[in-house]
């Protein structure tokens, strides 16, 4: 198993060993045994899992103190392009996106620590998106990005009039004035 580092402190792409034969296939979606050990001690106490179709894009969210969360992230079928926003003042990259697409084939997983804001898009007819958690989910503490804040940058992929996006996150403020992530 491998986890690679990425520019953004804290972020990891893990890309897992898959043994396939003639009846299918079997790999490890989850051990702190081969963990670096800066995330090994992390304790997820949730597992959620998103059926959408294509076009569908939920998020830019966060959770603020106390309540903020470390993500492990993976597409279980189906594709999806993961995006996540650094929203951590001082950072070096905060502000800037990361996007990763994870799918059914290459079963890549992403580690997000907290103080990103995270979201994805189905580029797939449908997609079974499944993520673990660290911490539950508190509304009152809930932050989140507008999708199509230019200074954002963001590619979805898909043409914006193909998107489905729900009221809340087409409401959502721009970078600019989110509500600050502060430890």
């Amino acid at each position: 198993m491998a986890w690679i580092k990425t520019k953004f402190e804290g972020v990891w792409v893990f890309e897992p060993k898959i043994w396939k034969d003639e009846r299918g296939y079997f790999l490890e979606t989850f051990t702190t045994a081969s963990m670096p050990e800066e995330i090994s001690k992390i304790s997820f106490v949730q597992d959620n899992e998103a059926k959408s179709t294509r076009g569908v894009l939920r998020g830019l969210h966060y959770q603020l103190p106390p309540y903020d969360q470390t993500k492990l992230v993976r597409c279980v079928v189906g594709e999806v392009l993961d995006v996540i926003v650094d929203v951590r003042p001082g950072s070096a990259t905060y502000g800037q996106h990361l996007s990763v697409i994870l799918n059914e084939i290459g079963k890549k997983q992403l580690f997000v620590p907290k103080g990103f804001a995270h979201s994805y898009v189905v580029l797939s007819e449908i997609a079974i998106f499944a993520y673990k958690c660290d911490n539950y989910y508190a509304p009152q503490q809930e932050g989140g990005l507008l999708y199509s804040d230019p200074n954002l940058g963001i590619d979805w992929i898909i043409p914006n009039d193909e998107l489905i996006v729900s009221e809340k996150d087409k409401n959502l403020p721009l970078f600019g004035n989110h509500k600050p992530f502060l430890l």
